[in-house]
């Protein structure tokens, strides 16, 4: 999914999209329903959001590691 296909799936602008993405590991602050669009968008494709210090069983995956 590319930047394009996720601003439409979320019902959002793909400058949304790109400022999500260009602030890295800074907290990015935004309007919780656009958020909430993106997290629904991202789970339909199937990404799975694991909770803080869950892990995953079903196999390979990806998950961010906080900085200390």
């Amino acid at each position: 999914m590319d930047q394009k296909q996720l601003a439409d799936a979320a019902d959002v602008g793909i400058n949304t999209i790109r400022n999500f993405e260009k602030w890295n590991d800074q907290i990015v602050r935004g309007r919780l329903d656009t958020m909430n669009n993106i997290y629904a968008a991202l789970a339909k494709v199937g990404v799975v959001f694991l909770e803080d210090g869950q892990a995953s069983t079903d196999g390979i995956g990806v998950r961010m590691v906080r900085k200390p």
